[in-house]
């Protein structure tokens, strides 16, 4: 697996448990729609930690609770 995917991934998971649509999580985080549509849709495999961190602040989550995921382990070395 993909960084990219890991985090597309770990935001609909979190969603999820919250029961929130990605569209409560843009306007409650401050992100735009275009910027999570393009993580969810894998047009932006490199999120940066600036709108990571704001939609944390929108899930009420630090970075660090963020990346405590089994998603995260194993990821696949990218190299270009």
């Amino acid at each position: 697996m993909t960084v990219g995917i890991a985090v597309k991934e770990r935001i609909l998971q979190l969603c999820d448990e919250r029961s929130l649509s990605v569209n409560k999580l843009c306007t409650i985080s401050g992100v735009t729609q275009s910027t999570v549509n393009n993580i969810i849709s894998g047009r932006n495999n490199s999120a940066t930690v600036a709108t990571l961190k704001k939609l944390c602040d929108g899930l009420e989550i630090s970075l660090e609770e963020f990346f405590h995921s089994e998603l995260f382990q194993n990821l696949e070395q990218e190299l270009q």
